[in-house]
């Protein structure tokens, strides 16, 4: 999944733990194995190459990532769209990364095979099937999440409940620290990664972070990340970043990213009507946002640091 995964458990059974972190991590490999792009045999990687042909069967928890995506894109316009797959090749932050920008030109000659809307579902056959040549889907935003609840149930049913589960920027929070909340900072997204510039003490909740820190490259003044606005074809420019809190991993996955690229202002008028979902924006010129159900939870230790 392009990313470290780390397991924090509250226990005085050593042996345990151990056990119960090696089944965490052998559940993230068989989700990464069916829903990565960078290995030919995955569903995912299957799909894509079927574009414009064919429907093509795939595992039902494929089925129920992408369908979760469908309902993300819908509420909110398409702002998260797991077609943007389309571009890869084009932006490089990944194993692939090379420092360059892409011609504009071919951005926009890509534009056209970006849509949710060509995405096609049939539950009845468990199939899949993207309507036109060269689309290509990426489950990048919201596939670890999925893999982090999996994993949370794991533990639970290992009898662990107090621990700290996080896969790159989705971070679960189960039970309590001894007889303490745990306390999780968000990062500054132009500091130290080991300083955040907030703190908040959670029990059972997700606090999962989109950020433009990540996979970047800076050029001519222009800081470029892997984040993109599906109706440009280009990097999102209205956040740094963005944390939500909820209370699975799956959801909010999926939401940081979404609200990542629309912004606070549309972004936070959507978190306000959403049960069950709060956020954090650091926006593009390094103002903090917290939606009115965080307000008396966060503890602002200082501004983000500025800078590109």
């Amino acid at each position: 999944m392009g990313t470290r995964v780390t397991v924090s458990l509250w226990t005085e059974h050593e042996v345990d733990a151990v056990r119960a972190a090696a089944i965490v991590f052998d559940e993230f490999r068989r989700v990464d194995d069916l829903m990565t792009t960078w290995r030919e045999d995955s569903d995912v990687s299957r799909i894509n190459a079927a574009a414009g042909g064919p429907p093509v069967v795939v595992a039902r928890e494929v089925i129920t990532v992408i369908q979760r995506a469908q309902e993300v894109a819908k509420a909110t316009a398409g702002a998260f769209d797991i077609t943007v797959g389309a571009y890869r090749g084009l932006w490089k932050f990944d194993e692939d990364k090379d420092g360059t920008i892409p011609d504009p030109a071919a951005v926009a000659a890509r534009l056209p095979l970006v849509s949710y809307r060509d995405i096609r579902i049939n539950l009845a056959r468990s199939t899949v099937q993207l309507r036109r040549k060269g689309m290509s889907i990426t489950l990048g935003g919201i596939a670890k999440g999925y893999a982090v609840d999996r994993a949370v149930k794991l533990l639970h049913q290992q009898g662990f409940h107090d621990f700290l589960l996080q896969a790159g920027g989705d971070l679960y929070v189960s039970g309590r620290r001894g007889d303490r909340p745990w306390r999780v900072g968000i990062r500054d997204p132009r500091g130290d990664a080991s300083t955040p510039f907030a703190l908040v003490e959670l029990e059972d909740k997700t606090f999962s972070t989109s950020g433009d820190y990540e996979r970047s490259v800076i050029v001519d003044g222009v800081r470029y990340h892997h984040i993109l606005d599906p109706a440009t074809g280009r990097p999102a420019m209205r956040s740094r970043s963005v944390t939500v809190m909820t209370k699975d991993a799956f959801t909010a996955d999926a939401w940081d990213t979404a609200l990542f690229v629309l912004g606070p202002e549309k972004g936070m008028a959507l978190v306000e009507k959403l049960p069950d979902l709060e956020a954090v924006f650091v926006d593009a010129q390094n103002q903090v946002h917290v939606s009115s159900g965080l307000k008396d939870k966060v503890r602002v230790l200082r501004p983000p640091t500025p800078g590109i």
